[in-house]
């Protein structure tokens, strides 16, 4: 059971505490509710942009890492399609920096136009070093539109294209800015060894007097139910053929994800799952094979992905794969099968949990979802799966007509 408190300022802000005596360290994980599903559609990429322009500097701190690195503080931050989130861990006697810190930047950043041209040439070098210049890289350039015809998930985190980076603006930048970081749309939570009326007494000092912005309602459009079979073929200087299907599931927040999650886990988690058994370990007809689900915040993938071994066409490495979904939709799972995914899934939950900043995050993201105490539920909701739970799954997601495939093709 993770405890924690909680309280929101004037201005909005969510602060969760989490009090751990057991460690001398603490940590701030500051969440903004903004992702890549927030942009418009001619202008993407910018919640990443921003990831970075945050430590480019603020309207009184020029260099962000200098005072946390002089406290003995370690940071990172990470934007995704749902949200982008900030942290720090340094020792507890010390938290009163990373308030300082992160309060500077939520009031407003430098607004420097040589930042802001040093951050988008950082961001296009990225965009061309990891999605364009790599084996594979512009995978999810290609899955995300091809998937989705209304969701903002239809691109990247990195966004569509480098133009959209290249042509951003100041007035772009401050627009994303005052619309998206205001205390009303983000989760402070500290964790480790604090009191929460500490803690309280910082956010009111250093947050209390940030003003709120506009109380924004996110109207995004809804992903229709897709009735056909999508397909794209990819030929590129890969080393070997790989096959990627996708396949549209519930959302984080609906009581099915559970299943789904570990219905992919059946499928594909680790060397003993069946489709890396029989397909990898005892046909030969992959090199690797895997299975996993985005978890995404609104409706996401069941991704199934493998490279495909020399001598195996990749139509019949895909007729393999659909094979062995058939039989997963065929026969109820065993109980013990089940178990042993849903053991998997507990252990990975449990270990994570021993790490302070994890459990800080958890309570972020689940705070930004609607529900904090998601961390102390996440067990039991795994627990309550059924082989049904799993039947009734599969049958419903895994339809060919609900599937997105690319056979990424190596040159010859």
């Amino acid at each position: 059971m993770i405890k924690y408190n909680s309280f929101t300022l004037d201005n909005g802000l969510h602060v969760f505490v989490h009090e751990d005596k057991n460690t001398p360290l603490a940590v701030v994980n500051l969440l903004y509710d903004v992702g890549s599903r927030d942009e418009k559609p001619d202008k993407t990429g910018f919640a990443h942009l921003f990831e970075h322009l945050m430590f480019g500097g603020s309207k009184n701190i020029p260099n962000y890492d200098e005072p946390l690195q002089r406290v003995g503080g370690e940071n990172n931050a990470f934007t995704s399609p749902d949200v982008t989130n900030y942290y720090i861990t340094l020792p507890a006697q010390n938290i009163e920096t990373a308030f300082w810190l992160e309060s500077d930047r939520m009031l407003s950043l430098s607004f420097d136009p040589k930042v802001l041209e040093n951050e988008k040439s950082v961001v296009i070098e990225e965009f061309k070093q990891r999605y364009l210049n790599q084996p594979y890289g512009d995978l999810w350039l290609k899955m995300r539109p091809l998937a989705y015809d209304k969701h903002p998930y239809q691109w990247a985190t990195i966004g569509k294209e480098i133009s959209h980076i290249e042509n951003a603006t100041m007035d772009d930048v401050k627009d994303f800015f005052f619309t998206h970081y205001r205390p009303n749309n983000a989760y402070l939570v500290v964790a480790g060894n604090v009191e929460t009326e500490q803690i309280k007494e910082l956010a009111i000092k250093w947050f209390g007097d940030i003003p709120s912005g506009e109380k924004r309602e996110r109207k995004l459009p809804v992903e229709p139910k897709q009735e056909n079979a999508k397909f794209l073929e990819i030929e590129a200087d890969v080393p070997v053929d790989a096959l990627y299907k996708a396949y549209h599931m519930p959302a984080k927040t609906d009581e099915k994800y559970y299943a789904t999650d570990l219905m992919s886990d059946v499928l594909g988690r680790g060397k003993s799952s069946r489709l890396y058994k029989k397909l990898v370990k005892e046909a030969g007809v992959f090199s690797g094979l895997a299975a996993y689900v985005t978890g995404s915040v609104d409706p996401g993938l069941l991704v199934i992905s493998g490279q495909v071994s020399s001598g195996i066409s990749l139509e019949n490495a895909d007729k393999a794969v659909q094979q062995i979904i058939k039989e997963l939709q065929e026969e109820e799972i065993a109980n013990k099968e089940l178990e042993k995914v849903k053991n998997q899934a507990i252990s990975t939950t449990v270990y994570g949990e021993v790490d302070i900043l994890n459990r800080a995050m958890s309570i972020a993201f689940g705070a930004a979802m609607g529900n904090p105490n998601l961390v102390n539920e996440e067990i039991d909701l795994i627990k309550s799966v059924s082989t049904k739970d799993i039947h009734i799954a599969s049958e419903e997601i895994l339809r060919d007509e609900n599937c997105s495939t690319i056979y990424y093709k190596a040159k010859k």
